[in-house]
């Protein structure tokens, strides 16, 4: 390790003498200023991510040449930990590609996202396909000394060591090669599918012409209507932007039933419109792709090859998880169903509810059964009360204060920081990026990102995370009205952001949201049912014109109501999950018909015609964009069963807000990362495995035998 470290920094000073020779790429210079250095919003252009990736990626593979030629036997400190800092650089200028892609998409970024995307692709296969870093790693792996090490450091070499062999380290060189030159196609692909995706969603609208066109709908909705016409400068009274946040509350209070037909027609046909935007060459591609990756990784399918290191391990496990919820579920909606068609016929219509209808009808439905309003409802849903809901939930739970502030850069205006810090030690934690509103150039629906993760293998590394929403903004000095769904999300979110900001490990790689992508949104999903806590309730949610707490009587209805529409939410993420893993359990020989292959699988399911999936396959961000849920979005629902069986263990206590149990939630779940086995870290906290029942019994779904 002596003769490596002056090898390291001769590398890295090489480095920053180019980097100084271009001083005016920002991108490149090392994150300064308060919290141990922030992103440097107000500096960068776009111009400058093609030649900082040049250099960033070089400087990274030459560090990884310099671990793999060392010459000296290899050790944990010499080849484990020498990874571990090697990403530095890299990581940064990849931290900022990632937030101009979600957030500041423009046309001039599209072009050079296509140039770097493979370029990021290849870089990954250039790593995890060196034979000689591989030897060394597997030469700790497999050394009897490696159980003298912390078991955190054990967690770290088996990660590697199963990132490599998943990677392709140990199949043969015409392999590698073949594999290498899929990574680079499939990393085109999904930035072309992402970025046909973003034309649709931000070009398309429907027009509304006169005041007819707006009835049913809210103020704060109307305004925003009438808002996105004046923006995109269309004559006409307003425009129905084809995103979620505009398109759902659209299709839930509309009583114009032609208008709500067509907006729903365009969001759902997003990417399928065989236009110059159309992305079913574009999925079928990938999944071919996919599947010879696979078949040459040694896999029977792209499935079996993306769920051998998760808690599911197979796809028939998760197959057999979807099909136990899916009958309930489905045999939920169909009861729904005839309730709404009541309502139908009792207003003296002939119809059959339609997809289109299916929001607003189950609206009225709702109001019948439990006197429960959605917008009576949101009179008490102001955003930034919400927001201080949940910082103090976090501080009951997490002991986490949250401060404004102002002295770090963002890249828009709408974006806000809070510092994070220990209430009681006082201790900063990180910071936390606050941008709620829709506009364009940023993707749909809702996100966490992290700009760094924490760490303590060099000093004590402050946590930067973002969340992002696509809130529709009020007029200025108005609050902005949240619904209960959007509330829901925004906590959700938020649980993603904590368990970053409640990290403790050692080691970057096992840091927070670093873990089994069936078990990451676990800790969001459960963190949800605070919201429903009536100190949340009664302390957060004020009315907007009086500021008086929500009355008793509506918190009561609203629980009684909690479980209502479980069997529509569930349907359109099986749908979803279903046929994500089912395309992908297919062989390499497949080539599929995207609207045909959707229609078989749906009617395998004996899909309910009266609604549709939560994405169709053309507009499947979540899997054709990048890798990260393919083959993974049953994870949604595998997490359900997690945190509904998990949020037990404070009922069965004191309750919500039970200190010794959310301190043991804490050091077991959220600060452990994926330090250690998410099976055993959820047995540590529950005592037990996961049981389905909790999420049957919480969506008033009849148990399973």
């Amino acid at each position: 390790m002596k003769n490596s470290i002056p090898i390291l920094f001769f590398m890295a000073s090489l480095f920053f003498a180019h980097a100084q020779n271009i001083p005016e790429n920002s991108l490149l210079k090392k994150w300064s200023g308060p919290y141990g250095g922030v992103p440097a919003f107000n500096e960068y252009k776009i111009s400058d991510f093609e030649p900082a990736f040049d250099i960033a990626i070089k400087q990274k593979l030459d560090e990884i040449n310099v671990i793999a030629e060392n010459p000296k036997p290899p050790t944990f400190e010499n080849t484990i930990v020498a990874l571990e800092r090697s990403r530095k650089i890299f990581t940064q200028v990849l931290s900022v590609f990632d937030i101009y892609k979600n957030n500041l998409n423009t046309p001039e970024f599209n072009a050079v996202e296509l140039k770097i995307s493979p370029k990021i692709a290849e870089i990954s296969s250039k790593i995890h396909q060196n034979k000689k870093l591989f030897l060394r790693i597997e030469a700790i792996y497999n050394a009897p000394e490696k159980n003298k090490l912390t078991l955190e450091q054990q967690r770290l070499i088996w990660l590697y060591y199963t990132n490599f062999v998943r990677e392709g380290a140990k199949i043969d060189t015409d392999s590698k090669i073949k594999v290498a030159e899929i990574d680079k196609k499939l990393a085109i692909l999904f930035s072309k599918f992402n970025q046909n995706l973003f034309t649709e969603e931000n070009n398309q609208y429907i027009e509304l012409k006169n005041e007819a066109d707006f009835d049913g709908l809210s103020s704060e909705l109307k305004n925003a209507i009438i808002e996105q016409a004046k923006q995109r400068n269309v004559p006409v009274l307003g425009c129905v932007s084809n995103t979620k946040s505009i398109v759902e509350p659209f299709l839930t209070f509309s009583t114009r039933r032609d208008l709500r037909e067509k907006v729903w027609r365009m969001y759902t046909y997003r990417g399928d419109n065989n236009d110059a935007n159309d992305n079913k060459t574009t999925l079928t591609e990938i999944i071919k792709l996919r599947a010879q990756k696979a078949k040459l990784m040694g896999f029977a399918s792209f499935a079996n090859w993306r769920l051998s290191n998760t808690m599911a391990k197979t796809p028939d496990r998760t197959i057999e998880l979807m099909k136990a919820v899916w009958k309930p579920a489905a045999n939920q909606v169909r009861k729904d169903v005839v309730e709404m068609q009541k309502v139908v016929n009792a207003e003296g219509n002939t119809f059959k509810i339609e997809p289109w209808d299916y929001r607003f009808y189950s609206e009225k439905v709702r109001k019948e059964k439990f006197d429960y309003d959605q917008n009576e409802v949101k009179q008490y849903l102001q955003l930034d009360k919400i927001r201080d809901g949940m910082f103090w939930v976090a501080g009951e739970l997490f002991d986490l204060k949250f401060t404004p502030v102002t002295n770090v850069p963002v890249y828009h205006p709408d974006v806000k920081v809070w510092e994070v810090s220990n209430k009681t030690s006082g201790k900063t934690v990180g910071l936390w990026y606050f941008d709620p509103y829709l506009r364009s150039g940023k993707r749909s629906g809702n996100w966490m990102n992290p700009y760094r993760e924490h760490q303590k293998l060099d000093n004590d590394v402050f946590t930067i995370v973002s969340n992002n929403c696509n809130f529709i903004k009020g007029k200025e000095n108005e609050p902005v009205l949240i619904s209960w769904t959007d509330a829901s999300t925004l906590f959700h979110e938020f649980g993603h952001s904590l368990h970053s900001l409640c990290s403790n490990v050692t080691y970057p790689s096992l840091a927070s949201t670093e873990v089994a992508l069936d078990y990451v949104e676990f800790p969001s999903q459960l963190f949800e049912h605070w919201l429903t806590t009536p100190e949340v309730l009664k302390n957060f949610a004020l009315n907007t014109k009086t500021n008086k707490p929500i009355p008793e009587d509506l918190v009561n209805r609203i629980q009684k109501a909690s479980a209502f529409n479980a069997g529509f939410s569930n349907v359109a993420i099986i749908s979803d999950a279903y046929i994500d893993m089912k395309m992908h359990m297919l062989d390499e020989q497949t080539t599929i018909d995207p609207t045909a292959y959707e229609k078989k699988i749906l009617t395998e399911l004996n899909m309910p015609k009266e609604m549709t999936m939560r994405h169709r396959i053309t507009q499947f961000g979540h899997i054709f964009s990048n890798d990260d849920y393919a083959a993974g979005y049953y994870s949604y629902l595998w997490a359900d069963v997690l945190s509904a069986d998990a949020y037990g263990t404070f009922t069965e206590a004191k309750g919500p807000y039970d200190k010794e149990i959310a301190k043991k939630f804490l050091h077991t779940i959220f600060s452990a990362g994926n330090a250690v086995d998410p099976e055993e870290a959820y047995k540590s906290f529950r005592g037990r495995s996961p049981k389905i029942f909790a999420l049957m019994r919480e969506k008033n779904f009849p148990l399973p035998e």
